[in-house]
């Protein structure tokens, strides 16, 4: 069975920055597109970064300028950083491994931007 692990979220004040972990063990790292997707209460899942097997990247819209995903094959491990954080970043990010049809998630991890 294949968890992604996120790791890096926590309290940071508005306009700060924070870098977002995630590691996936268990499979071709290096074969499998990797995403971070967010939500909020009441809300789905929504794409907020993603990395494909061969580096091409997609940012949504709130995040362009601000947020860089990169990977490391090496270490089986997908980052975020994200830099001038405002508080309507404040959500619950998880961390996801695509492969065609396989998917995998991670358990989640909160960032909270606040004063």
């Amino acid at each position: 069975q294949v968890q992604p692990v996120e790791s890096g979220g926590g309290l940071v004040q508005p306009g700060g920055s924070l870098r977002l972990s995630c590691a996936a063990s268990g499979i071709s790292f290096s074969r499998y597109a990797m995403n971070w997707y967010r939500q909020a209460p009441g809300n789905g899942r929504e794409l907020v970064a993603g990395v494909s097997s061969v580096g091409n990247t997609n940012y949504a819209d709130y995040v362009k300028g601000r947020f860089t995903i990169s990977r490391d094959n090496a270490k089986n491990t997908v980052y975020l950083q994200m830099n001038s954080l405002k508080p309507e970043d404040t959500v619950v990010y998880y961390c996801n491994a695509q492969l065609a049809y396989i998917k995998y998630w991670g358990k989640g991890t909160l960032v909270t931007v606040s004063s």
